[in-house]
């Protein structure tokens, strides 16, 4: 596989295209805005420069790896040579169900379709293809171009040769690919959420403040970042999002959201992209934030 198609070009995306350029792949990376795409090309150039200043890379790398990524608005235009595509477009069934009907008539009928969700069913998406048996989960970690873990997800009716072909192009990347079944989360998110909604519902009914929760899971667990300051990192929203997942899957009141986070989300608190969450974030710096006003008083 060479030519690698990567839709949706915010955090996930472009650092999913950078990787994949970096080791030599030609990326086609599709949005539906040219703002967007040009946006994460800043991004990506951005964070290889930092790459480059730690002497990780070469100036001739980041020159090269820049030239493997092409830009584009239509996803025809994007995916039609493509021998593999990763979406990673909004965490939203409706929309990735509608990219995949439109991925199966574009690509070539060996083109394999991963998408990148943290949880919703590889096994619903792929049925909404004619390829089934080519449609996996690429689940990569942010920052893409750190992280070591992808958690290779196989539908119902995906292959073993496709999940044999996906676990070695990972490694290709020098990641450590963990091969699970579909389930509600998959195994990163049915154990990180439950336990970021905890912490929130701990801030929620007051029995500590944000600093001192996310004191006690850095230095009494050897975490390296709290659950509140990680749920900032990741995005309310899309904490929410996939709460709502495991709530809806698994049908069980233990995976309801905490009602505090449905409340930030509701007020555009969303964390690090919003510029404001659980910690307020500015030219760098981070402080305690609006939660305080949400939680329940003792």
């Amino acid at each position: 596989m060479q030519n690698i198609t990567v839709i949706g070009s915010g955090t996930m995306g472009n650092g999913i295209a950078h990787t994949f350029a970096q080791f030599g792949y030609k990326v086609s990376l599709v949005d539906i805005e040219q703002k967007f795409l040009d946006k994460a090309i800043a991004t990506i150039t951005k964070n290889i420069d930092r790459q480059v200043a730690k002497g990780s890379i070469t100036e001739n790398d980041k020159q090269n790896t820049l030239k493997n990524i092409s830009t584009f608005t239509k996803l025809e235009d994007g995916a039609k040579n493509a021998d593999l595509v990763v979406e990673a477009a909004t965490e939203n069934i409706e929309l990735k169900l509608t990219i995949f009907r439109d991925l199966d008539k574009i690509c070539k009928p060996e083109t394999i379709l991963s998408s990148n969700t943290s949880s919703i069913s590889i096994t619903r998406i792929g049925s909404a293809t004619k390829r089934a048996d080519k449609v996996i989960g690429m689940h990569f970690m942010n920052p893409v171009p750190l992280m070591k873990l992808v958690e290779v997800i196989r539908g119902k009716q995906t292959s073993d040769a496709v999940t044999k072909r996906v676990m070695e192009t990972s490694r290709l990347l020098k990641k450590i690919p963990v091969e699970v079944n579909d389930a509600p989360g998959f195994v990163a998110n049915r154990i990180l959420m439950p336990m970021i909604n905890e912490a929130i519902y701990t801030l929620h009914e007051s029995v500590a403040g944000v600093e001192e929760i996310d004191t006690v899971m850095k230095l009494g667990m050897a975490h390296p970042m709290g659950p509140l300051q990680l749920a900032d990192f990741i995005g309310l929203d899309v904490c929410l999002s996939i709460q709502q997942v495991l709530f809806d899957g698994f049908k069980n009141p233990k995976y309801a959201p905490c009602p505090l986070l449905a409340e930030m989300v509701k007020a555009r608190h969303l964390g690090v992209k919003s510029g404001t969450g659980f910690y307020k974030y500015s030219a760098g710096s981070k402080e305690l934030a609006v939660a305080e006003r949400f939680r329940k008083q003792p």
